[in-house]
């Protein structure tokens, strides 16, 4: 065979095998501190808590872990709420409990996201927070961060 036949052949061979790969998913993590002082608006609780998270690209899974204590009282919810920058409220997207009997801490769980879910998540625009009665728009609060 001559040189130029070969050529066309390995090139259409390589751009077969280059559009044949499959996009790489990515795992992201997040983390927040929750605090009242991050509350909107703020509140006088000494309460504290944290949340890991990572979120599958390929899955549109999201996992948490976290934990609360020096509440006022009983947790009684705890949602991941979005759209809404650090300083604004927004709606509940995800539940992550949401009654006083279901409340414990350490807590984890995990969700499918939709792709607006996702693309707010990544973007920075969701947070945690934990709701008690003297408290019920919510007692400690965290925005998630990479």
């Amino acid at each position: 065979m001559s040189k130029h036949l070969l050529r066309p052949a390995f090139a259409g061979l390589a751009c077969s095998i280059l559009f044949a790969v499959p996009s790489l998913a990515e795992t992201v993590a997040f983390k927040t501190e929750m605090s009242a002082k991050d509350e909107v608006p703020p509140n006088d609780s000494r309460g504290n808590g944290q949340v890991t998270a990572t979120y599958d690209s390929a899955t549109k899974k999201l996992s948490w872990k976290g934990d609360y204590s020096g509440l006022t009282g009983p947790a009684i919810m705890a949602h991941f709420h979005g759209p809404g920058d650090p300083g604004k409220n927004a709606p509940v997207v995800i539940p992550i409990f949401t009654s006083a009997g279901a409340a414990k801490t350490p807590f984890e769980g995990s969700a499918t996201l939709t792709d607006d879910q996702a693309k707010q998540l990544l973007s920075g625009e969701w947070y945690v927070n934990v709701h008690t009665e003297a408290h019920k728009p919510g007692e400690i609060r965290g925005q998630l961060k990479k």
